[in-house]
């Protein structure tokens, strides 16, 4: 029966309501949950009015539906609001009060909003069961995410390993691709970039001249990075470009960085039309550079440290901010006559899509998942027509993504978030490598870790060290978080 406001009343007919439930099946949506950063506005208002028509819609047809509410942690974006938040108040950073009493500021804020956005939610009249709402740090969703994380380790899909990361020296924390936006520039353009009082420089090629060791020649490279030239240990030439071929083989001496030779080597990624057809190759903070680095057994030198400055690599710069470096470098080329040009380039430059910091690619071990084998059924999915993409136009998108998908950096340096459940296995007398995957076991629990130690290295003395206190899984768990609210 339906009861009205009105006082007015409807009765199925015996049996009608019963048949139309079991023969039309189910329908549920869980909400995409908001983010715990503040209030709601109009955009989900209007998301949340379309999802409650597609329920109401279908409980008119007969289906058994379910609407499941709930909240996001937004680890990233809770953490910077709370942060700010912080700082504009106090002029306070995290460090300044330490783990715990700043999971506890984070944890007010997030019952603060998180109460506002319930009380939206339900003024706005959804038909939402409220009795399965969730926050996606609640126990019992906590638990399931170290339960897939331990099952997709176990299973092979998760793995260690010590690669190139987005990494936004603003919120120190490593990013996927996902959480970077591309900003297109046509030709020099300056820029403001978070911790820099001037603008920044973008936008440019700057051309200048390694010296050959034991010649007098010199090999012009262009960078639209000057500053990474501190890290450069080879330059590339295309095998087929006759202007280097006598040069392949020998070594080009680092001007500022003293007994650093580096190689020049043939590789077909190189384009002979392109800028001087040289290419300096910074192995470590360049994606392109970093594979031609593997291929040429190359040295990989890291020059940044985590907050955006240069370090001990880099001589004389050490200590100075990478954009500052961006200038003190040329300055520098131009005292040896080493400078030769600057050119318009147009180009890309990665930011943060929470900070607006400028992306820096940086070596990092992290946790990373295997995409390939996953990806694969989910596009097969849709080609057997089980799964209808709308509109079509988005199919060819899907596809394309999926396709040429790469393994996804799981890994965030954070407060606020699920702690990985993983643990190093610290052999006693044998030197320890955090990025060695042989050397990391998973657990629910720490007795459970330790029992899978055991079991691959038998007869050892080690000891466990949990995975870094402030290294917590990123959002890509937050499917499986609904999924558990469902049934």
């Amino acid at each position: 029966m339906i009861r009205y406001a009105s006082g007015h009343s409807f009765r199925f007919p015996k049996g009608r309501l019963a048949y139309s439930l079991t023969s039309q099946g189910t329908f549920v949506i869980p909400i995409p949950p908001p983010n715990v950063t503040g209030k709601l506005h109009c955009g989900h208002a209007l998301g949340t009015a379309l999802q409650d028509v597609l329920i109401r819609w279908h409980r008119m047809r007969g289906f058994t539906t379910l609407y499941v509410p709930g909240c996001d942690h937004a680890g990233i974006s809770t953490q910077s609001v709370v942060e700010n938040m912080l700082w504009r108040r106090e002029k306070k950073t995290r460090h300044d009060l330490g783990r715990p009493a700043f999971l506890e500021r984070t944890m007010q804020w997030k019952d603060e909003y998180h109460a506002s956005i319930q009380g939206v939610l339900k003024r706005m009249g959804g038909s939402m069961d409220w009795t399965r709402e969730a926050f996606t740090m609640d126990k019992n969703l906590s638990a399931a995410v170290t339960e897939t994380f331990v099952r997709m380790h176990e299973e092979g899909f998760i793995y260690r390993s010590n690669r190139l990361v987005n990494w936004c020296t603003r919120l120190n924390t490593a990013l996927s691709n996902l959480e970077v936006d591309n900003k297109e520039l046509k030709g020099r353009t300056l820029l403001d970039v978070p911790g820099y009082e001037r603008k920044v420089e973008f936008g440019v090629l700057t051309h200048f001249k390694y010296p050959i060791e034991g010649t007098n020649e010199f090999i012009e490279v262009a960078t639209t990075r000057p500053e990474t030239m501190l890290g450069d240990t080879a330059i590339a030439v295309n095998p087929k470009d006759e202007r280097y071929k006598h040069l392949v083989g020998k070594k080009a001496k680092h001007p500022f960085v003293e007994d650093r030779l580096m190689p020049i080597v043939a590789d077909d990624y190189v384009e002979k039309d392109f800028g001087t057809g040289a290419v300096k190759i910074t192995p470590a903070h360049d994606p392109n550079d970093f594979a031609i680095g593997q291929r040429h057994n190359l040295e990989f030198i890291n020059i940044l440290t985590d907050d955006g400055k240069m370090n001990k690599n880099t001589g004389k710069f050490e200590g100075q901010k990478r954009f500052d470096v961006r200038y003190t470098v040329v300055e520098e080329l131009q005292k040896l006559g080493l400078f030769v040009k600057k050119v318009d380039n147009d180009m890309k430059v990665p930011l943060c899509n929470k900070s607006k910091d400028v992306i820096e690619p940086l070596m990092k071990p992290q946790w990373w998942m295997k995409m390939e084998k996953l990806a694969k059924p989910a596009v097969e999915a849709v080609e057997k027509g089980d799964i209808k993409i709308r509109p079509e136009t988005s199919e060819k998108i899907y596809k394309h993504w999926l396709n040429n998908i790469n393994d996804w950096c799981l890994s965030r340096q954070l407060w606020w978030g699920h702690q990985i459940p993983a643990y190093f296995i610290k052999i006693e007398g044998s030197e320890a490598d955090q990025a060695d995957n042989e050397l990391w076991v998973t657990g629910r629990t720490e007795d459970e870790a330790r029992q899978k130690a055991d079991k691959k290295f038998p007869g050892k003395k080690f000891s466990l060290v949990k995975s870094s206190s402030n290294q917590q899984t990123s959002n890509w768990l937050t499917p499986f978080r609904n999924v558990t609210q469902m049934f």
